[in-house]
């Protein structure tokens, strides 16, 4: 080495993620994306994360935008479309 210090760029990114808690069937239920991650959860959780995800996704397509590109207010705006749940204390 060159006595530099290598430095690692860290790209930035932006994700849906999606936790279910109700599994207890055994199963590890993991599914990425593009843009999101899905751990866990009850088939029928799972199920619905991946379709509520998904119309997430088609929100964003339909806008021309990507998940990093869209402000807070079209986040929640298109969350409340899709049916996501997000607390009224993460909203700024």
């Amino acid at each position: 080495m060159s006595g530099k210090r290598q430095t690692s760029k860290l790209k930035k990114r932006s994700v849906l993620l999606g936790v279910g808690f109700d599994g207890k069937d055994g199963h590890t239920r993991i599914t990425k994306g593009e843009n999101f991650y899905i751990f866990g959860g009850s088939k029928r959780t799972h199920e619905t994360m991946q379709e509520k995800t998904a119309k997430f996704n088609e929100q964003l397509k339909r806008r021309r935008k990507k998940l990093k590109d869209i402000t807070s207010e079209e986040f929640y705006e298109i969350a409340d479309r899709v049916g996501l749940e997000v607390p009224k204390e993460a909203r700024r």
